[in-house]
């Protein structure tokens, strides 16, 4: 026990309690999704449901493994790299709309050629928005209330990118305008700016109903959604609730979920509604209680951090991680509309298991605290290197 507890100590580095988190939702993840993919493992796969058990488990094992990787970099670093994954955003957000593979009526993914294994460029741009949007706020810091030179740049880049994305999956493109307004309101960016972050999206937002692909989904599914009828509840939601209101209080076990069988996609939009029907609301609970954890534990890091990049850099990935996982949670109780977002660390996915892992290694980088410490110790090319953050 006492080599284990050195080795972890040695090795993982940060938070402790973050670490703690993302092992306990990886364990439900592999838990939940082997059971409900069993259906999916009937037809495409001859009922082999071992096969996407291995391949999901390998796919969370992969992602702990970067997160571990990236945790060990001192966060500084990224403050560069975001600039340049932007302007490698753009192109790839551009020729993904234009000409990627389609799924569910939008653009989406690309496939990456030799491994054959398809991506979504919206998660690059996500984190790279999002860390970018930290750097420019916290060099501007002394001049904050210059909006000229310190709010319109943000505002341009959180323009481009949010309608690039918004033209394939509004739901992401609205998400990530959320998390950039709240990262700007911690970043001090006086509230009347902030109206104009707000224009921004609204111009974001119409520019991507009238040309996007998903213009008229996104009306049809506000207005099923408002709508009194039972006659207009979407299948999904309908079965939905099914599986939360069969699930009572401790739920029907592992494996024994029923609505796994007729839900769509059970095993990443709606994973919430299988956690809750075969572990009941304690299940339940004990996932959103995870995710506030991990909240507080990526704030209290703003908290302690000692450099403007750092608290700004966690509080933002924080943010997008939690306020998707509470939209996912949301729409399988009946809170707001069906979005298509997956529940981060927990859903199916292939690379945004991956891009999951950065950005929590990100928060753990920040966490650390040490690479703050070693900062008066590097050369001055180093230094210099690292006065972006």
């Amino acid at each position: 026990m006492t080599a284990i507890k050195n080795w972890m100590e040695e090795n993982l580095k940060g938070d402790p309690i973050i670490w703690g988190i993302v092992i306990l939702l990886s364990l439900i993840s592999i838990l939940v999704v082997y059971s409900a993919t069993g259906s999916l493992a009937y037809r495409t796969a001859g009922g082999n449901t071992e096969l996407y058990l291995f391949k999901h488990g390998a796919l969370v094992i992969a992602s702990l493994v970067v997160m571990w990787a990236v945790h060990n970099i001192p966060y500084r670093y990224f403050a560069k790299l975001s600039l340049l994954a932007l302007w490698v955003s753009i192109p790839l957000l551009a020729f993904t709309y234009l000409f990627g593979s389609t799924i569910n009526e939008a653009n989406r993914w690309l496939t990456i050629p030799l491994i054959n294994q398809a991506f979504q460029p919206s998660d690059l741009g996500k984190l790279a928005l999002i860390s970018a949007v930290a750097g420019m706020l916290a060099k501007r810091q002394r001049n904050i209330e210059d909006w000229k030179r310190a709010v319109i740049p943000i505002l341009i880049w959180i323009g481009i990118i949010c309608t690039l994305i918004a033209f394939a999956n509004m739901s992401t493109g609205v998400m990530l305008l959320a998390t950039c307004l709240l990262l700007m309101f911690i970043g001090r960016v006086p509230v009347k700016f902030l109206a104009m972050v707000v224009l921004v999206g609204v111009f974001s937002l119409t520019t991507a109903i009238l040309l996007g692909q998903r213009g008229e989904t996104f009306f049809q599914r506000i207005e099923k959604f408002m709508s009194d009828s039972d006659q207009d509840l979407p299948y999904q939601a309908k079965h939905s609730y099914i599986a939360i209101a069969t699930g009572g209080i401790a739920g029907k076990g592992p494996g024994k979920s029923e609505q796994r069988n007729v839900l769509p996609h059970p095993y990443s939009d709606f994973i919430y509604a299988i956690i809750i029907e075969e572990y009941g609301m304690i299940g339940g609970a004990t996932v959103l209680f995870l995710y506030l954890a991990l909240l507080y534990r990526g704030m209290r890091v703003v908290a302690i951090s000692t450099r403007p990049f750092g608290g700004l850099l966690s509080a933002g990935l924080s943010f997008a991680l939690v306020i998707q996982a509470m939209i996912n949670m949301a729409v399988a109780v009946g809170l707001v509309p069906i979005t298509g977002l997956p529940l981060p660390m927990v859903s199916m996915g292939g690379t945004s298991l991956i891009f999951t892992g950065i950005s929590l290694g990100i928060i753990l980088s920040v966490s650390r605290g040490d690479h703050e410490d070693s900062f008066a110790a590097e050369t001055p090319m180093e230094r210099k290197l690292a006065r972006v953050a």
